[in-house]
Protein backbone atom coordinates (compact mmCIF):
# COMPACT_ATOMS: atom_id res chain seq x y z
CA UNK A 1 0.00 0.00 0.00
CA UNK A 2 1.95 3.26 -1.34
CA UNK A 3 1.28 7.01 0.30
CA UNK A 4 3.03 9.06 -2.63
CA UNK A 5 3.74 12.62 -1.58
CA UNK A 6 1.86 15.30 -3.29
CA UNK A 7 3.76 16.76 -5.29
CA UNK A 8 6.55 14.85 -6.88
CA UNK A 9 6.99 15.99 -10.19
CA UNK A 10 7.80 19.21 -9.33
CA UNK A 11 9.85 17.98 -6.51
CA UNK A 12 11.84 16.19 -8.89
CA UNK A 13 12.52 19.08 -10.90
CA UNK A 14 13.06 20.92 -7.82
CA UNK A 15 15.79 18.66 -6.75
CA UNK A 16 17.24 18.70 -10.32
CA UNK A 17 17.79 22.08 -10.25
CA UNK A 18 19.30 22.62 -7.45
CA UNK A 19 21.82 19.60 -7.81
CA UNK A 20 21.77 18.72 -4.29
CA UNK A 21 22.94 15.13 -2.80
CA UNK A 22 19.20 13.94 -2.55
CA UNK A 23 19.04 10.27 -0.46
CA UNK A 24 16.27 8.17 0.05
CA UNK A 25 16.07 6.67 3.26
CA UNK A 26 14.00 3.81 4.96
CA UNK A 27 12.61 3.01 8.59
CA UNK A 28 11.91 -0.50 8.29
CA UNK A 29 9.46 -1.92 11.12
CA UNK A 30 8.82 -5.38 12.48
CA UNK A 31 7.21 -6.67 15.62
CA UNK A 32 9.17 -10.36 16.21
CA UNK A 33 8.34 -11.83 19.50
CA UNK A 34 6.43 -8.47 21.22
CA UNK A 35 9.29 -7.00 20.29
CA UNK A 36 9.36 -3.96 17.94
CA UNK A 37 12.04 -4.46 15.18
CA UNK A 38 14.35 -2.56 13.25
CA UNK A 39 16.22 -3.53 9.92
CA UNK A 40 19.34 -2.22 9.94
CA UNK A 41 22.25 -2.33 7.42
CA UNK A 42 26.54 -2.58 8.07
CA UNK A 43 27.29 -2.92 12.00
CA UNK A 44 23.47 -2.47 12.64
CA UNK A 45 24.23 1.67 12.50
CA UNK A 46 22.81 2.59 9.64
CA UNK A 47 19.34 2.59 8.03
CA UNK A 48 18.99 1.19 4.40
CA UNK A 49 19.53 4.28 1.75
CA UNK A 50 20.54 4.97 -1.62
CA UNK A 51 20.82 8.26 -3.51
CA UNK A 52 17.73 9.14 -5.55
CA UNK A 53 18.77 8.43 -9.54
CA UNK A 54 17.42 10.17 -12.82
CA UNK A 55 16.41 6.50 -13.90
CA UNK A 56 14.36 5.66 -11.02
CA UNK A 57 10.58 5.83 -11.90
CA UNK A 58 9.54 7.79 -8.80
CA UNK A 59 11.12 8.93 -5.21
CA UNK A 60 9.28 5.39 -3.81
CA UNK A 61 10.42 3.11 -6.62
CA UNK A 62 14.02 4.54 -6.24
CA UNK A 63 14.28 3.49 -2.66
CA UNK A 64 12.11 0.05 -2.52
CA UNK A 65 15.03 -0.77 -4.87
CA UNK A 66 17.97 0.41 -2.55
CA UNK A 67 16.40 -1.51 -0.12
CA UNK A 68 15.87 -4.95 -1.56
CA UNK A 69 19.01 -4.61 -3.61
CA UNK A 70 21.18 -3.82 0.14
CA UNK A 71 18.78 -6.25 2.40
CA UNK A 72 16.96 -8.70 0.42
CA UNK A 73 13.74 -7.65 1.26
CA UNK A 74 10.92 -6.52 -0.74
CA UNK A 75 8.54 -3.72 0.91
CA UNK A 76 4.89 -3.50 1.47
CA UNK A 77 3.46 -0.69 3.01
CA UNK A 78 5.25 2.82 2.74
CA UNK A 79 4.75 5.84 3.44
CA UNK A 80 6.61 9.60 3.84
CA UNK A 81 8.35 10.59 6.69
CA UNK A 82 10.33 13.65 6.27
CA UNK A 83 12.33 15.39 4.24
CA UNK A 84 15.80 16.39 6.15
CA UNK A 85 17.58 19.14 4.36
CA UNK A 86 19.27 21.28 7.70
CA UNK A 87 22.54 22.76 6.32
CA UNK A 88 24.75 21.24 9.18
CA UNK A 89 23.02 17.88 9.01
CA UNK A 90 25.65 15.30 7.86
CA UNK A 91 28.92 17.38 9.26
CA UNK A 92 30.48 20.73 9.02
CA UNK A 93 33.12 19.07 6.61
CA UNK A 94 30.72 18.54 3.76
CA UNK A 95 30.43 21.40 1.37
CA UNK A 96 27.59 20.75 -0.76
CA UNK A 97 23.83 20.44 1.21
CA UNK A 98 22.24 16.73 1.76
CA UNK A 99 19.11 16.25 1.59
CA UNK A 100 17.37 12.72 2.82
CA UNK A 101 13.90 11.88 2.11
CA UNK A 102 13.07 9.36 4.60
CA UNK A 103 10.03 6.98 4.23
CA UNK A 104 8.38 4.61 7.24
CA UNK A 105 7.63 0.90 5.71
CA UNK A 106 5.54 -1.83 8.19
CA UNK A 107 6.82 -5.06 7.35
CA UNK A 108 6.82 -8.74 8.90
CA UNK A 109 10.13 -9.93 9.76
CA UNK A 110 9.29 -13.47 8.31
CA UNK A 111 9.23 -11.94 4.54
CA UNK A 112 12.69 -10.64 4.39
CA UNK A 113 15.25 -13.02 2.38
CA UNK A 114 17.99 -12.00 4.59
CA UNK A 115 21.03 -10.81 3.18
CA UNK A 116 24.61 -10.79 5.33
CA UNK A 117 24.75 -7.50 4.94
CA UNK A 118 21.48 -6.36 7.29
CA UNK A 119 19.86 -7.73 10.50
CA UNK A 120 17.24 -6.69 12.36
CA UNK A 121 17.45 -4.92 16.13
CA UNK A 122 14.80 -3.56 18.78
CA UNK A 123 14.53 -0.23 18.35
CA UNK A 124 14.82 0.20 22.29
CA UNK A 125 18.32 -0.35 21.74
CA UNK A 126 18.89 2.89 19.99
CA UNK A 127 15.88 4.46 22.64
CA UNK A 128 16.34 2.22 26.11
CA UNK A 129 14.26 5.12 27.54
CA UNK A 130 11.53 4.69 25.44
CA UNK A 131 10.04 1.49 26.98
CA UNK A 132 8.05 2.09 29.69
CA UNK A 133 6.00 -1.92 29.87
CA UNK A 134 7.92 -2.74 32.76
CA UNK A 135 7.57 0.57 34.46
CA UNK A 136 9.80 3.32 34.06
CA UNK A 137 13.14 2.68 33.11
CA UNK A 138 16.24 2.60 34.86
CA UNK A 139 18.06 4.85 32.37
CA UNK A 140 15.83 8.04 33.12
CA UNK A 141 17.20 8.08 36.79
CA UNK A 142 20.31 8.66 35.31
CA UNK A 143 19.55 10.85 32.78
CA UNK A 144 17.51 13.20 35.07
CA UNK A 145 20.11 14.72 36.99
CA UNK A 146 22.19 15.10 33.89
CA UNK A 147 19.53 17.32 32.35
CA UNK A 148 19.11 19.44 35.18
CA UNK A 149 22.29 19.34 35.30
CA UNK A 150 22.34 20.83 31.78
CA UNK A 151 19.38 23.28 32.27
CA UNK A 152 20.84 24.71 35.30
CA UNK A 153 23.81 25.10 33.02
CA UNK A 154 22.56 27.77 31.09
CA UNK A 155 23.64 31.86 31.06
CA UNK A 156 20.09 33.29 32.10
CA UNK A 157 16.85 32.84 33.84
CA UNK A 158 14.98 32.65 30.96
CA UNK A 159 16.63 30.09 29.16
CA UNK A 160 17.15 27.84 32.49
CA UNK A 161 13.64 28.08 32.93
CA UNK A 162 12.23 26.84 29.53
CA UNK A 163 15.29 23.86 29.36
CA UNK A 164 13.95 22.58 32.65
CA UNK A 165 9.90 22.87 30.90
CA UNK A 166 11.02 21.04 28.17
CA UNK A 167 12.79 18.17 29.90
CA UNK A 168 9.58 17.92 32.28
CA UNK A 169 7.34 18.17 29.34
CA UNK A 170 9.61 15.62 27.29
CA UNK A 171 10.60 13.04 29.83
CA UNK A 172 7.42 12.99 32.23
CA UNK A 173 9.50 14.84 35.17
CA UNK A 174 8.10 16.60 37.94
CA UNK A 175 5.03 14.51 37.85
CA UNK A 176 3.97 14.94 34.40
CA UNK A 177 2.01 12.07 32.85
CA UNK A 178 4.97 10.38 29.83
CA UNK A 179 3.64 11.10 26.42
CA UNK A 180 4.86 8.12 24.00
CA UNK A 181 4.35 10.63 20.98
CA UNK A 182 7.54 12.67 22.13
CA UNK A 183 10.23 10.04 21.14
CA UNK A 184 11.64 12.66 18.68
CA UNK A 185 11.78 15.74 21.43
CA UNK A 186 13.29 13.72 23.86
CA UNK A 187 16.24 13.03 21.35
CA UNK A 188 16.43 15.98 20.20
CA UNK A 189 16.49 17.49 24.11
CA UNK A 190 19.70 14.88 24.38
CA UNK A 191 21.86 15.83 21.49
CA UNK A 192 20.94 19.70 22.27
CA UNK A 193 22.55 18.46 25.74
CA UNK A 194 25.38 16.43 24.32
CA UNK A 195 24.43 13.90 26.22
CA UNK A 196 24.29 11.07 23.11
CA UNK A 197 27.34 10.11 20.84
CA UNK A 198 26.22 12.02 17.66
CA UNK A 199 26.18 15.72 19.57
CA UNK A 200 30.22 15.22 19.17
CA UNK A 201 32.21 15.78 21.78
CA UNK A 202 31.81 19.12 24.51
CA UNK A 203 29.24 17.17 26.67
CA UNK A 204 29.19 14.22 29.16
CA UNK A 205 28.22 11.62 27.22
CA UNK A 206 26.23 8.73 28.46
CA UNK A 207 27.23 5.34 28.32
CA UNK A 208 25.79 3.34 25.86
CA UNK A 209 23.55 1.44 28.08
CA UNK A 210 21.97 4.97 29.16
CA UNK A 211 22.19 6.96 25.69
CA UNK A 212 21.16 3.62 23.52
CA UNK A 213 23.30 2.94 20.58
CA UNK A 214 24.63 5.75 18.32
CA UNK A 215 23.98 5.59 14.34
CA UNK A 216 25.81 7.17 11.48
CA UNK A 217 24.88 10.94 10.14
CA UNK A 218 21.51 11.37 11.36
CA UNK A 219 19.97 8.34 10.89
CA UNK A 220 19.12 7.76 14.65
CA UNK A 221 17.20 10.97 14.38
CA UNK A 222 15.63 9.75 11.53
CA UNK A 223 14.41 6.84 13.49
CA UNK A 224 12.92 9.04 16.28
CA UNK A 225 10.90 10.70 13.60
CA UNK A 226 9.57 7.17 12.22
CA UNK A 227 8.65 6.01 16.21
CA UNK A 228 7.13 9.13 16.75
CA UNK A 229 4.98 8.81 13.05
CA UNK A 230 4.19 5.34 14.54
CA UNK A 231 3.30 5.51 17.64
CA UNK A 232 0.86 8.50 16.55
CA UNK A 233 -0.98 6.94 14.00
CA UNK A 234 -1.48 3.30 15.49
CA UNK A 235 -4.31 5.58 17.85
CA UNK A 236 -6.07 6.91 14.40
CA UNK A 237 -5.48 4.06 11.76
CA UNK A 238 -5.17 0.30 11.33
CA UNK A 239 -1.95 0.71 10.23
CA UNK A 240 -0.84 -1.92 13.44
CA UNK A 241 -2.33 -4.39 11.19
CA UNK A 242 0.32 -4.24 8.58
CA UNK A 243 2.82 -5.90 11.37
CA UNK A 244 0.48 -8.87 12.02
CA UNK A 245 0.02 -12.22 10.50
CA UNK A 246 -2.76 -12.84 8.58
CA UNK A 247 -4.30 -14.68 11.74
CA UNK A 248 -3.64 -13.82 14.92
CA UNK A 249 -4.97 -13.84 18.57
CA UNK A 250 -6.40 -10.22 20.35
CA UNK A 251 -3.62 -10.96 22.72
CA UNK A 252 -0.87 -10.84 19.83
CA UNK A 253 -2.56 -7.91 18.79
CA UNK A 254 -2.47 -6.21 21.95
CA UNK A 255 1.42 -6.97 22.58
CA UNK A 256 2.23 -6.00 18.86
CA UNK A 257 0.22 -2.18 19.91
CA UNK A 258 2.44 -2.47 23.56
CA UNK A 259 5.72 -3.25 21.74
CA UNK A 260 5.24 -0.34 19.31
CA UNK A 261 3.56 1.83 22.26
CA UNK A 262 6.69 0.94 24.57
CA UNK A 263 3.76 0.87 27.72
CA UNK A 264 0.66 -1.38 28.67
CA UNK A 265 -2.72 -1.41 27.71
CA UNK A 266 -5.57 -2.68 30.07
CA UNK A 267 -6.61 -6.04 28.37
CA UNK A 268 -11.19 -5.57 28.31
CA UNK A 269 -10.94 -2.37 27.68
CA UNK A 270 -8.44 -2.85 24.75
CA UNK A 271 -10.25 -5.58 23.48
CA UNK A 272 -13.66 -3.68 23.86
CA UNK A 273 -12.29 -1.17 21.36
CA UNK A 274 -10.89 -3.44 18.80
CA UNK A 275 -14.60 -5.10 18.80
CA UNK A 276 -16.92 -2.19 18.96
CA UNK A 277 -14.86 -0.76 16.08
CA UNK A 278 -15.62 -3.96 13.81
CA UNK A 279 -12.00 -3.71 13.24
CA UNK A 280 -11.16 -7.86 13.18
CA UNK A 281 -13.50 -10.79 12.86
CA UNK A 282 -13.18 -14.37 13.80
CA UNK A 283 -11.32 -17.16 11.06
CA UNK A 284 -13.14 -20.38 13.03
CA UNK A 285 -9.77 -21.61 14.03
CA UNK A 286 -7.85 -21.77 17.26
CA UNK A 287 -4.56 -21.04 18.46
CA UNK A 288 -2.48 -22.99 21.07
CA UNK A 289 0.33 -21.33 21.54
CA UNK A 290 -0.78 -19.11 24.11
CA UNK A 291 0.14 -21.99 26.61
CA UNK A 292 -3.28 -22.17 28.01
CA UNK A 293 -6.22 -23.32 26.47
CA UNK A 294 -7.12 -23.07 22.80
CA UNK A 295 -7.71 -18.92 21.56
CA UNK A 296 -9.78 -17.66 19.19
CA UNK A 297 -8.15 -16.36 15.96
CA UNK A 298 -8.76 -13.06 14.23
CA UNK A 299 -8.07 -11.70 10.68
CA UNK A 300 -8.11 -8.07 9.54
CA UNK A 301 -11.31 -6.93 8.42
CA UNK A 302 -10.19 -5.85 5.10
CA UNK A 303 -13.81 -4.25 4.47
CA UNK A 304 -13.16 -1.11 6.59
CA UNK A 305 -10.91 0.43 4.67
CA UNK A 306 -14.00 1.23 2.69
CA UNK A 307 -16.00 2.10 4.94
CA UNK A 308 -16.89 5.77 5.11
CA UNK A 309 -15.75 5.80 9.29
CA UNK A 310 -12.57 4.67 8.76
CA UNK A 311 -11.49 8.50 9.34
CA UNK A 312 -12.86 7.46 13.17
CA UNK A 313 -11.11 4.01 13.32
CA UNK A 314 -8.72 3.88 16.41
CA UNK A 315 -6.67 2.11 18.39
CA UNK A 316 -6.43 3.96 21.61
CA UNK A 317 -3.97 3.15 23.81
CA UNK A 318 -6.12 2.35 27.43
CA UNK A 319 -3.97 2.97 30.43
CA UNK A 320 -3.67 0.41 32.54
Amino acid sequence: MDHQAKGTKKGRAALKADEAKVDLIAVVVAVNDSEPCLLTIGNADTLPSGPYALEHRSLQSGLRGWVEQQTGHPLGYIEQLYTFADRDRIGAERQERAISISYLALTRKEQATGSANCGWRSWYEYFPWEDHRSGTPVVLDILRPRLIEWAEGASDATTRRERRQRAAIAFGFDDRNWNEELTLQRYELLYESALIEEAGGGGDIAPAAVSGKAMIADHRRILATGIARLRSKIKYRPVVFELMRPSFTLLQLQRTVEALAGRLINKPNFRRLVEQQELVEETGETSLETGGRPAKLYRFRHAVLDDRAVAGTKLPLARA
